[in-house]
């Protein structure tokens, strides 16, 4: 991976590949650029350019304050400021979606479309409160085996999964130490989302209204937790041209390989690069 040196000092990792228009991938909470290694070989007419956010992956870690989406929106910013770039669509993951609607409200020069990856504007309680159950904290498991085998068990709504799938995800999301396996993320980000529950809950329809104007797509896992049909159909109202897709045997995120999220995601990039 590249790297790059924020306003603030802070060395964040990133990956450019491929040639055409900018696609910049934005990932979940707690995950990096390795969110889109599924999709990735099926977008051969873009650049695709992802980010590790601070303090996850291969980026540096940096005070737990800054661990917000309006320091993370400026992070992407001053990479496509890095990389020479005016404009991009973005390819958005939970975190990686409000982001982007974060940009769509302060920034909608920059943005080409968005497609958000089982993310919206009203965030459902029962999906915040199941993040919280690991948010920041290692895995009980002592082999990526075991992860993978306790994923295959307990993550509710994922159905049809290979075992080797499971695997991988273990070691995309989890490193090996010397008494076991560990996040592979600043376990204090979760000091940053507690410190931020503890604020007054914005409305984020307004940034959702920003996105007007510009292609917009949205996939969500049947099985959400995060993301209800109800926020679904209002979205639909609102932009009645929305892209969308439920993809079955699917919860809280899709991985985006799947047949239903690449044909939104082609349908998306189609209109991106007419």
């Amino acid at each position: 991976m590249k790297h790059f040196t924020t306003s603030d000092g802070i060395k964040l990792a990133y990956s450019d590949e491929g040639e055409g228009i900018p696609l910049i991938c934005l990932s979940g909470l707690t995950r990096n650029s390795s969110d889109f290694d599924y999709v990735v070989p099926h977008l051969k007419s873009n650049r695709i350019i992802r980010l590790d956010y601070r303090g996850r992956g291969a980026s540096e870690w940096a005070n737990h304050a800054t661990y917000t989406i309006p320091v993370e929106a400026r992070d992407t910013l001053e990479l496509m400021g890095h990389l020479g770039l005016q404009k991009a669509a973005f390819l958005g993951t939970s975190r990686g979606g409000l982001i982007a609607m974060g940009l769509a409200a302060f920034a909608k020069q920059c943005l080409l479309g968005v497609c958000l990856n089982d993310i919206g504007p009203s965030l459902a309680p029962e999906g915040l409160k199941n993040i919280m159950t690991y948010l920041g904290r290692r895995p009980p498991q002592k082999t990526f085996e075991e992860v993978a085998q306790s994923r295959a068990k307990f993550m509710i709504g994922f159905d049809n999964i290979s075992d080797q799938r499971w695997l991988e995800e273990a070691h995309r999301h989890y490193i090996e130490v010397e008494n076991g396996l560990n996040i592979n993320y600043d376990r204090n980000l979760r000091k940053a989302v507690e410190e931020a529950a503890k604020q007054p809950s914005a409305d984020l329809w307004p940034f959702f209204d920003a996105l007007d104007g510009i292609p917009l797509a949205l996939i969500r896992g049947q099985n959400s937790d995060l993301l209800s049909m109800e926020t679904v159909d209002e979205m639909q109202c609102r932009r009645p041209d929305l892209m969308f897709a439920d993809v079955p045997d699917r919860a809280h995120v899709p991985f985006l390989d799947e047949p239903q999220s690449l044909a939104v995601i082609h349908r998306f990039l189609d209109k991106i690069n007419d």
